[in-house]
């Protein structure tokens, strides 16, 4: 960039004045030409004045004035600082926000943690403490005769009152992982999930108790095993005294669940189905459905009687210990299915319209086996 100072200089140089001959020619004195070439602005007491000498020192030499106060301008705003805002850096305007919401959500954080997982730690190992003693913790449950449900821990202990009167005979649960082991005072006994097993405790071969496992691990033991446990037959069977014979706990056990003997030529065969044999009589399940209308009554194990008038689409479910009952005013609208065990079984109707009576029990063979079968009844 041109220099206004240099190019006064020259020019005064060129003409072959001195800086004398200028100043008593202008009227400027000669410090401040020199300062006016040396581009000295501190040496005016103003902006005014040095433009006024500037103009008239120029206009003397004859040098293009206007040029020259432009480089003057253009060297005053090179000699300027920066100004103070547009040497700042500004933030952009989402950096703030952003900033906020960050802070925001690790605060969040920072309560839910503390919350989830200092405060409730406490609790959580006091629950945690409380399962694993209710898992070792050795519980006794007092076998009244009446349906109960619990959930059993190796180590439980079941009492059974003796037919003496005097304490009680105990079952202790060995195991409970896969299935549930009980030890009585005849030999381990193992009973598998969703099975109903008539423990004999005696070895008289009569059940004393029967116990159902609905629910237990395969893998974990320590999880317990949920089981039902209730009486043979319809009410509870005590302990069949040692100077019984096997004739009498016979006798006995059948009387109690209701299981009539009968031979394999009784007159009844031609009437009769077989559902399913088994080495004992257990409760079963006979769901009904409805594709028409019709009337049925039915009665369970010898107990009052119900009967509706039932359309298409209802349903009827009932479980029964020994024996089941049907009345129906149209056999063929029915669909009738009978639940034992893990099985269920189809019962085949009769013709439409057909008004039909059956029977649906245990029977006891001569054999000794029991047999759950379907009778027609006139």
């Amino acid at each position: 960039m041109e220099s206004y100072g240099e190019i006064l200089r020259q020019v005064r140089e060129d003409k072959g004045l001195t800086v004398t001959e200028v100043a008593k020619a202008t009227s400027i004195s000669e410090a401040y030409i020199r300062a006016l070439e040396s581009e000295d602005v501190q040496a005016f007491p103003g902006e005014t004045y040095l433009i006024g000498f500037l103009r008239n020192y120029s206009t003397y030499l004859g040098a293009d004035t206007e040029n020259l106060i432009k480089y003057y301008n253009a060297a005053q705003r090179q000699a300027s600082p920066v100004p103070k805002e547009l040497l700042e850096k500004h933030a952009p305007k989402f950096v703030v926000p952003l900033i906020i919401t960050i802070i925001s959500i690790l605060f969040i954080l920072f309560v839910l943690f503390m919350y989830f997982y200092v405060l409730k730690i406490p609790a959580r190992r006091a629950e945690k403490a409380q399962k694993t003693l209710e898992s070792t913790k050795i519980h006794q449950y007092e076998f009244s005769g009446e349906i109960q449900n619990v959930r059993l821990y190796t180590g439980d202990q079941i009492l059974i009152p003796s037919v003496d009167g005097e304490g009680s005979v105990v079952l202790t649960v060995a195991d409970t992982k896969g299935s549930l082991a009980v030890l009585t005072p005849s030999g381990r006994q193992v009973v598998e999930l969703s099975e109903e097993r008539g423990i004999d405790i005696n070895n008289d071969n009569a059940p004393e108790i029967i116990l159902y496992v609905s629910d237990v691990d395969v893998k974990d033991g320590s999880r317990g095993a949920e089981v039902r446990m209730l009486s043979v037959g319809s009410g509870y069977t005590a302990f069949v005294d040692v100077e019984n014979s096997r004739e009498k706990a016979e006798e006995k056990k059948a009387d109690e669940i209701s299981v009539p003997v009968e031979t394999s030529d009784s007159p009844s065969d031609s009437k009769r189905t077989l559902i399913k044999e088994d080495t004992r009589a257990y409760p079963f399940t006979v769901n009904i459905s409805f594709r028409g209308s019709c009337v049925l009554r039915y009665r369970s194990d010898r107990k009052d009687s119900v009967e509706d008038y039932y359309q298409p689409g209802d349903t009827v479910s009932v479980s029964s210990q020994n024996g089941f009952r049907i009345w129906s005013s149209n056999i063929n609208v029915m669909k009738i299915q009978v639940v034992a065990g893990l099985s269920t079984y189809d019962i085949g109707v009769g013709k439409a319209g057909e008004v039909d009576v059956e029977d649906i029990k245990w029977v006891r063979d001569s054999d000794g086996m029991y047999r759950l079968v379907v009778e027609k009844l006139d």
